[in-house]
């Protein structure tokens, strides 16, 4: 699917998730590009790889991964949350970061590029580049023009 109709598909859900939780819509639209490839590979709806954890009870999926670890990048097998829909995606990534209290300091960011920078910090993904690559997609798709949601 071409970056601009994953976008529209999206957006709206995007920033009415912005409205009720304070996660920057250009963030969410950002993670659910990168981690789902504008949405080419989202097995089980899984639009932001959020593995299944002990934590998790709902249904899951099996697919490769790959993870940065001790400065290599290792392909794996891994469990991940699946869902019905992108949708339902999209809801359950707000809950994760709101309920997960490593991710509290993300909140005190104004901005896509600092809640880039925090998800990282906080440890979202394994990949030391994942910030730059969230703000880069951030800055060439200008999804900064997202966060400007009305009440």
């Amino acid at each position: 699917m071409p970056p601009s109709a994953f976008i529209g598909m999206l957006a709206g859900f995007a920033q009415d998730c912005q409205r009720r939780t304070g996660i920057p819509a250009s963030i969410t639209l950002a993670q659910a590009a990168l981690e789902s490839s504008w949405g080419a590979r989202a097995p089980g709806n899984n639009l932001f790889g959020i593995k299944a954890d002990k934590s998790w009870t709902g249904p899951t999926v099996t697919f490769q991964t790959t993870e940065h670890l001790a400065g290599q990048i290792v392909k794996m097998p891994d469990a991940f949350r699946r869902y019905d829909s992108w949708l339902a995606s999209m809801i359950d990534h707000a809950q994760f970061l709101l309920k997960n209290p490593r991710y509290r300091d993300c909140f005190k960011q104004i901005d896509g590029a600092g809640w880039a920078r925090a998800l990282q910090a906080a440890g979202y993904a394994t990949d030391p580049e994942y910030a730059n690559k969230l703000i880069a997609i951030m800055r060439v798709r200008n999804l900064a023009f997202y966060d400007q949601v009305k009440p």
